[in-house]
């Protein structure tokens, strides 16, 4: 399972857009080395052009839309809905959006997810300990601090979960995927969608940027996840 988990972390990286330019350019140096001029030429223009592309905002965005419009934000509490499953750490988006939620609800439960990645504290444990400090009591904190991808964030929670409804907080790019593994678990979320990447100041009059290809890289990733998603509901079916 490890060895998996490596091998898909290394083969998405290997299928981002950042890497498909960085190896155009590399090919094009190559045959320049070679002195095979024209394919060197091509090699690189393309590369250039590419990573252009890629670092601009209007690609960008045309990638982030279908997925950040694929659920609206959650304006009104749903009945019978006491936990909140919060995916990922980021207290700036999402963990705000997790407080939001938990007001509004009586009794409510906060399950906080994650391993601890490049880290030695898992992102469960660290997500939990913000929002205590944000005046969150303990015993409305569940800490799953396992799961490595969403997947096994879904197993893992269907344990307590069962068929419960529940509301699903994550970025707006990531839901459309997480529904689909957490529905394929016969689980019943409600997509809480935020973390928004699309601002009303984009424009189409920019220069490439580092925060666009930013924007590229995941709605890119989460393509990719999707499709792998689907197999594996495929197979597992």
């Amino acid at each position: 399972m490890e060895y998996m988990f490596a091998f898909n972390k290394i083969l998405s990286s290997l299928l981002m857009p950042f890497s498909i330019g960085l190896f155009l350019i590399l090919f094009g140096i190559i045959f320049l080395f070679k002195r095979k001029i024209q394919k060197a030429k091509a090699f690189l223009i393309i590369g250039i052009i590419w990573t252009m592309i890629i670092s601009h905002s209007s690609f960008a965005n045309l990638l982030l839309a279908p997925l950040e419009n694929s659920y609206p934000k959650l304006q009104s509490v749903p009945e019978h809905a006491k936990y909140i499953v919060f995916l990922g750490g980021d207290m700036e988006n999402r963990g705000w959006e997790v407080l939001k939620q938990y007001n509004k609800i009586h009794g409510a439960k906060i399950i906080t997810s994650g391993y601890e990645g490049r880290g030695s504290t898992p992102e469960a444990i660290r997500t939990a300990a913000i929002i205590k400090d944000a005046g969150i009591i303990g015993e409305d904190i569940l800490i799953y601090p396992k799961p490595k991808d969403t997947r096994e964030e879904a197993k893992n929670i269907k344990n307590i979960l069962r068929n419960e409804r529940f509301i699903l907080v994550t970025s707006a790019y990531h839901m459309q995927r997480a529904m689909i593994i957490f529905e394929s678990e016969g689980m019943k979320p409600i997509p809480a969608p935020t973390d928004f990447l699309i601002k009303d100041s984009d424009t189409a009059i920019s220069l490439p940027d580092g925060y666009s290809l930013q924007k590229t890289e995941k709605a890119w990733h989460e393509y990719l996840g999707i499709f792998w998603a689907k197999i594996v509901n495929l197979l597992v079916d």
